[in-house]
């Protein structure tokens, strides 16, 4: 007998079923899904999330007679820059793989993190001593007497220096310079030094404004999760009562009448304050900055242009609805681009913005440390829901004249590019 011929009969086949994936391996997916998904509508994220988390919800509760005059200011932005984000997807989208992209993308650039570590720590010295010498206070903002001492012009210097060591140290997790506990501990101390501040200051918008930019930035970059901006939104409503209380103290204990009428839940009513301009025929001029006070006052330090007037838009809303020019209101950041520049200019303000951020994130598929560092100053300044527009574009032109001296230490401590001969070769077929 030929054994090489004879066949084993194996018997029925049994399908074995396929083992579902780790739940590591689908909360990590999950996590890439949204984070991709967050890279490409940045800015619609950065609109809705206030309105969605906080905003709306109030107004709805509250049964706010205008809130499809929210919904109207919200659906104008989001038309603005959800259609050109859309559009931008066709041109390119962001690197699928984020933080390897990001490796090589700060690849060049070794010593990012010691030039993060500098610029924080420069913000946090300037912000404390210019809140210590009163620079930004709610007794200089009553008085009408900005202090203009030489120490107090040089700490404005460095006042977008937050958001970009925020952008640097974020940069520097990503890279894989700098561990998370540790990225963790930097962004807890820049927390620390803003509430520090709001109590030098008596005003909170500050911390509050930062701490949010801090978690939605955070997010779509990838080293917070979404939950967090919820969660903090949460810890912020229940802890805001306490905060209004100590700040009217600390008001009080400086010879600030504050009054008893408004409470903390009044002062929480963003609703309200954004609703104040629905009746109002739009737009209205009230001698804004018009483009060569934008490039004069973004372009051109103070302490090169000592006598130029100080810019208060808020005060000039404060008398338009009349108040007096000792105090500041704004209708939040749409309600103000809808007041001076109507339905058309919430559209276009939006478009552009999004439009910008797209080249930032997806040119040449991902940012290095300098764009990052200009979409976090666009997050923090004129994207911010509670920013006074158009003051807020007008920080931004000055936050990124302060941080070219940052690029341009980051262009001296870079890597030359590796030679061609010198790159890891591809596979055949392969394009680089």
């Amino acid at each position: 007998m030929n054994w090489s011929r004879v066949v084993t009969d194996p018997g029925p086949q049994i399908d074995t079923p396929t083992a579902p994936p780790p739940r590591g391996a689908r909360s990590r997916r999950q996590r890439e899904l949204v984070g991709g998904l967050l890279r490409c509508y940045p800015v619609s994220f950065l609109v809705l999330a206030p309105y969605a988390l906080l905003i709306l919800p109030m107004a709805v509760l509250n049964d706010n007679p205008q809130t499809g005059f929210i919904v109207l200011l919200v659906g104008l932005a989001l038309l603005g820059s959800a259609g050109v984000e859309t559009v931008g997807l066709f041109f390119g989208r962001p690197d699928p793989q984020w933080r390897q992209g990001m490796r090589q993308a700060t690849a060049r650039y070794p010593r990012i993190y010691p030039v993060a570590r500098l610029v924080t720590l420069t913000s946090i010295a300037a912000d404390l001593l210019g809140a210590y010498l009163g620079r930004g206070s709610i007794v200089a903002q009553i008085s009408g007497e900005l202090p203009d001492t030489p120490m107090v012009a040089l700490t404005k210097l460095f006042s977008g220096w937050g958001a970009l060591g925020f952008a640097l140290l974020v940069a520097s997790q990503l890279s894989g310079r700098l561990p998370r506990a540790k990225l963790y501990g930097w962004l807890a101390a820049l927390v620390v030094t803003q509430a520090v501040v709001a109590t030098l200051t008596a005003l909170t918008a500050p911390l509050i404004a930062f701490v949010f930019f801090a978690v939605a930035a955070g997010a779509v970059c990838g080293v917070f999760r979404l939950r967090y901006l919820l969660l903090g939104t949460v810890v912020m409503i229940m802890l805001w009562p306490a905060i209004f209380e100590y700040r009217n103290e600390i008001r009080q204990d400086q010879g600030i009448e504050v009054s008893d009428a408004v409470t903390a839940v009044d002062r929480i009513r963003l609703d309200r304050q954004l609703t104040l301009v629905a009746g109002i025929e739009v737009p209205v001029d009230l001698g804004q900055p018009g483009l060569v006070d934008h490039l004069r006052y973004g372009l051109v330090p103070r302490i090169i242009d000592p006598d130029r007037p100080a810019l208060s838009t808020g005060q000039q809303i404060n008398q338009f609805l009349g108040g007096g020019p000792t105090s500041a209101s704004n209708f939040l950041l749409l309600g103000n681009i809808w007041f001076f520049d109507g339905p058309v200019g919430v559209l276009a303000v939006h478009a552009f913005w999004a439009g910008f951020v797209a080249l930032l994130l997806r040119w040449r598929a991902r940012p290095g440390p300098a764009r990052l560092s200009l979409f976090c100053l666009v997050c923090s300044d004129v994207l911010l829901w509670s920013g006074t527009y158009p003051e807020s574009t007008i920080a931004f032109l000055q936050h990124v004249v302060s941080a070219m001296t940052v690029f341009f230490l980051l262009w001296l401590t870079r890597n030359a590019p590796a030679r061609r001969e010198e790159q890891v070769p591809l596979p055949v077929g392969a394009a680089r």
